[in-house]
């Protein structure tokens, strides 16, 4: 029988599980606090490595929104998906992770959070393409329920934290514009220049937030925007894969790095009721000295 997610609280996985999911591997991975989606180490790093906020994902409203990059690695399914936009499909192929770019000057461009290679019966690569993963931040305090949670597991899987300050919810605007945006055009400009592609995985509900992207096909595309969804299955959460949506990189980057305008004449408004306001009130000693040249 499925569990019954408790939506008064923001906590949709801990440590790899739901938080009212009590049995001896959830139990297990919350006491040593190990990740089950391979992250680097067996033990999850996020945040802290000796207090790591075990967090993989959260509740919007009753939707499922992931937070730890490490959590799209589940079956490592987001590397088939992609392996399929890269190579042929007899191509031999593998990962590699946290990979460093570099500029013309040999200064950093970031890391590629995994990189996938196609090489021939000797061994040597002949492709590669470059798989970025964008979870979502987080506005609020999520540390505090989660270390409510794990103060009492069992007790606190039932917890209302609804009516608690700074409740966490999910930042799909400064995800875009802070992190996937600056990402794509600096290490996403560089590996188009070498005419490689780029996937980027991300959940549904993020992508959504996203403006429309001007689709191609498959053939003519030079990024795979690959879309999943968190579905309860039983007492966990499976990752499972929404859509693929193929785009090329110029196009979909201008898309989401131009500003979408609010109305000139809401923004009129707001500058008369400002000037208004100025010229209800008293002159300020900076007024003064403006307006007599000082």
């Amino acid at each position: 029988m499925p569990l019954k997610p408790n939506f008064n609280q923001p906590l949709a996985e801990v440590f790899g599980y739901p938080i009212n999911n009590q049995s001896r591997e959830a139990v297990r991975a919350r006491r040593t606090k190990l990740c089950p989606f391979f992250n680097k180490v067996p033990n999850c790093t996020k945040d802290k490595a000796k207090n790591p906020l075990g967090v993989c994902s959260v509740y919007d409203g009753q939707n499922v929104v992931s937070t730890c990059p490490v959590r799209f690695r589940e079956d490592w399914l987001i590397a088939t998906d992609a392996a399929e936009f890269f190579f042929a499909p007899s191509a031999k192929w593998t990962t590699l992770t946290e990979i460093r770019l570099q500029d013309e000057t040999g200064g950093s461009a970031g890391n590629i959070d995994v990189v996938l290679v196609a090489y021939d019966d000797n061994g040597k690569i002949y492709d590669f393409g470059a798989l970025e993963i964008q979870a979502v931040y987080i506005s609020g305090n999520v540390r505090n329920p989660f270390e409510a949670y794990m103060r009492d597991c069992a007790t606190q899987s039932k917890m209302n934290w609804l009516n608690e300050e700074n409740y966490p919810n999910p930042d799909f605007l400064s995800s875009s514009r802070k992190r996937l945006a600056p990402q794509l055009i600096y290490k996403g400009g560089i590996l188009n220049a070498w005419n490689k592609k780029t996937a980027v995985a991300l959940d549904r509900h993020f992508f959504a937030t996203l403006p429309a992207l001007p689709e191609v096909s498959k053939k003519n595309a030079e990024m795979a925007w690959l879309v999943y969804d968190f579905k309860l299955q039983g007492d966990r959460y499976k990752l499972g894969l929404d859509k693929i949506v193929y785009t090329q990189f110029a196009p979909a980057l201008d898309k989401i790095t131009r500003p979408r305008p609010g109305k000139l004449e809401d923004f009129m408004e707001k500058l008369q009721a400002k000037l208004d306001e100025k010229l209800d009130t008293p002159p300020t000693t900076e007024d003064l000295q403006i307006k007599l040249g000082k």
